[in-house]
């Protein structure tokens, strides 16, 4: 029997048995990272649906509500050489997964570790910028969907940290806000909505609602899943937005300068204003009143 006659629909010849089953964690990992992965880009301003390194939809609404089912453990760096070019895929020149030294499959790390590197100066990148930029990863479904498809998400800095108003706040902010109050994040209907104020790609983040009991079995499911892990883990190498233009060329950091970088943008402790949370936990406070 041919290969086309096996997966012909219209003869039926496939058994019964196997027909309509979900992909396994091996089938996808011998598809590759593009065979069936699905992300969400958030470039240009525009929540864009990615399948296969393609753009197959976009949704024009300002914000999205989705439940973060798993997120990657640490905060993530890259740095891409050059311009970015409209619609051009391009894999990061040297990248970090844990945000303190190049990973090893790095051909040109730029520097032993990221704290003293020269793309992490200011005015390496665009403008003021730094070259080197921060990401985290993030695997979601969709609120109207929460047991189908799990889509990749990469934030950049300014959605990770930093302080926000009126119950719309930066990720890392958002999660302690939730686990402050006892609740993962993986347990409520997240919503993203666009900065408008920003001049290029940032999202808020705050709380819509708790999940119904069958949802967070399947939030939980979800976040377990093959397809969450790989969201998280794996490498995409579509730039999703403006990437800052690196001023010099792949290089060995001289010794004499790798400690007299400046501080890195990390994140900084801030005291978050009393009534940033106060919107949030009104919303807490609303659903402990429905409870009862």
């Amino acid at each position: 029997m041919s290969d086309i006659a096996l997966f012909s629909q219209g003869g039926n010849t496939l058994p019964a048995h196997l027909r309509n089953l979900e992909l396994d964690a091996t089938t996808k990992a011998l598809m590759g990272s593009g065979g069936n992965g699905k992300r969400i880009s958030i470039r240009g301003g525009v929540f864009r649906m990615i399948v296969g390194g393609k753009e197959v939809a976009q949704n024009d609404d300002r914000a999205m509500n989705v439940i973060i089912v798993r997120a990657a453990e640490k905060v993530s760096r890259s740095f891409y050489a050059g311009t970015y070019v409209e619609g051009q895929n391009a894999a990061p020149a040297c990248q970090s997964a844990d945000g303190v030294a190049p990973d090893k499959g790095v051909k040109n790390p730029q520097s032993t570790n990221c704290q003293n590197c020269q793309q992490n100066i200011k005015g390496s990148g665009q403008g003021d910028s730094r070259a080197c930029r921060f990401n985290q990863r993030v695997a979601l479904a969709l609120e109207n969907n929460i047991g189908g498809d799990v889509y990749q998400l990469t934030l950049p800095g300014q959605s990770i940290f930093g302080t926000g108003d009126n119950g719309k706040m930066p990720l890392q902010q958002y999660a302690k806000f939730l686990g402050g109050h006892g609740l993962p994040v993986g347990t409520v209907v997240t919503e993203m909505r666009f900065d408008t104020a920003s001049a290029t790609p940032k999202l808020t983040f705050r709380a819509v609602r708790p999940l119904s009991v069958d949802e967070l079995a399947e939030s939980k499911r979800q976040g377990e899943s093959a397809d969450a892990l790989n969201a998280v883990t794996l490498t995409v190498t579509q730039i999703d937005g403006d990437v800052p233009v690196a001023k010099a060329s792949p290089f060995v950091e001289p010794a004499h300068t790798r400690m007299a970088v400046e501080a890195a943008d990390e994140p900084v402790k801030r005291a978050v204003k009393k009534t940033e949370t106060k919107d949030v936990a009104a919303v807490l406070d609303a659903w402990a009143d429905d409870e009862s």
